[in-house]
């Protein structure tokens, strides 16, 4: 059975309905959790001063631009621990055992590594639902590390809305 679950968490709207799966698992499990959040420059709403400030790209003297987005990225990472504290205090509270982190990079290259390094023995991660040409050109996370995870995964759909 599985010991280690390595849930990997954003801010997307199906993270809650990832985070309930995570905890109803791990308590079925007798399982711990760790909660991941990547923080990535390249992507909403993380991008980078350059994409977002073009004037940017050639050097100037004023480092105004530069010192407000360091400022900026230094709160949204605050901010993400806050809310990672904040999911693993309620997994807790449930009963669970829990831990967290936030890393910088690719996604799946890090799921994929905080999963063989932890070692995970089931890794969540919710599927945005990204398709043709958006999936080429952002990548599909769950795809990435479906192909390189070290450990059993699974993906998270989210819920379906109702038709009628």
């Amino acid at each position: 059975m599985y010991r280690k679950i390595l849930v990997a968490v954003d801010k997307s709207e199906m993270t809650q309905y990832l985070f309930e799966q995570a905890v109803f698992l791990a308590k079925a499990a007798d399982a711990e959790i760790m909660f991941l959040h990547i923080l990535s420059p390249l992507e909403d709403p993380y991008l980078s001063p350059v994409f977002t400030q073009p004037d940017l790209i050639y050097p100037s003297v004023q480092t105004t631009p530069i010192d407000s987005y360091m400022r900026e990225w230094e709160e949204l990472k605050q901010q993400r621990l806050d809310w990672l504290r904040s999911l693993s205090e309620t997994a807790i509270n449930a009963g669970v055992k829990t831990e967290f982190t936030q890393n910088l990079g690719d996604a799946g290259k890090i799921i994929c590594e905080v999963a063989r390094n932890w070692p995970a023995d089931l890794i969540l991660v919710g599927r945005r639902g990204r398709t043709g040409i958006s999936e080429f050109l952002l990548g599909s996370v769950s795809n990435y590390v479906l192909h390189h995870a070290p450990c059993s995964m699974l993906i998270v759909q989210g819920r379906i809305p109702s038709t009628t």
